[in-house]
Order: C-alpha cells, then sequence, then structure tokens
C-alpha cells in the first residue's frame, strides 16, 4: 500500500515539494555558513520526494546548535516550505483518495519548520537511531 501512496504522491505533490527542498538546499549551500542548512533541505527533500514507509524522530544527541540553527532555519527557508505544506495538504484533502496524501503533507509541516535534531527512519523502526 506505501507504494501505491509513494507513486501517487510523486505524481500530484512530491517532485514539486521535492524541487522547492532542492532550491533550498542550494540556496543555503552558495554560503559556507549555509552548508549544514543545505544539507538538511537535501535530506528532507529527500523524505519528502518518497514520504510513505518513514517518519521522523527526535535524535537523542541533539542540543543547543539544532535550537539556534532551527530558528536560523526557520527565518530563511522554514515558513515559506511549510506554507507550500499547507497549500498542497489542503488542495489535497479536497478529494476523499487525497486525504491520506494531505495528511502527509501535514505530517511533514513540524519536521519543515524544525528539522534541526531529527533523524529520518523506516516506519518499521521508528526508535532505532544510528
Amino acid at each position: 500500500m506505501k507504494t501505491i501512496l509513494n507513486i501517487i504522491w510523486l505524481v500530484l505533490s512530491g517532485f514539486w515539494l521535492f524541487l522547492g527542498y532542492m532550491l533550498a538546499g542550494v540556496l543555503m549551500c552558495i554560503t559556507i555558513i549555509g552548508i549544514p542548512f543545505g544539507i538538511a533541505a537535501f535530506r528532507i527533500g529527500v523524505y519528502a520526494l518518497w514520504p510513505f514507509g518513514y517518519t521522523a524522530v527526535d535524535r537523542r544527541d541533539a542540543g543547543a546548535p539544532s535550537c539556534a540553527g532551527n530558528v536560523i532555519w526557520l527565518v530563511l527557508a522554514g515558513w515559506w516550505l511549510a506554507l507550500g505544506h499547507i497549500v498542497t495538504g489542503i488542495a489535497q484533502c479536497v478529494t476523499i483518495i487525497g486525504i491520506p496524501l494531505g495528511l502527509a503533507n501535514f505530517k511533514l509541516i513540524p519536521l519543515s519548520l524544525m528539522p534541526f535534531g531529527k533523524e529520518i527512519v523506516p516506519t518499521d523502526q521508528p526508535f532505532a537511531s544510528r
């Protein structure tokens, strides 16, 4: 079932969200200071491309730098990426078939706002840490 949902997701919204995250990542990587933010954007972009079967969990070793990074991320890129998820999620929830896709968009909003201190793991093992 998750493969079917991922394929529908890819066609309807996943590719465009992926491109948005890649654009944010490239813009962040222009400066040396922004490289960690670009890496976070690329990581979430891959997750936004194929979200079913994966989940985001808190990292136990995240500390104050990830909190500061989240504040900077929120100002620079997080708010407009979250806005893209909100608009896409509402549009997908209009149809009955699109409701699971819209809910997946809403699931991605907290991650798009604050990506540092999170890890993306398979749904089979949500408490496994690398």
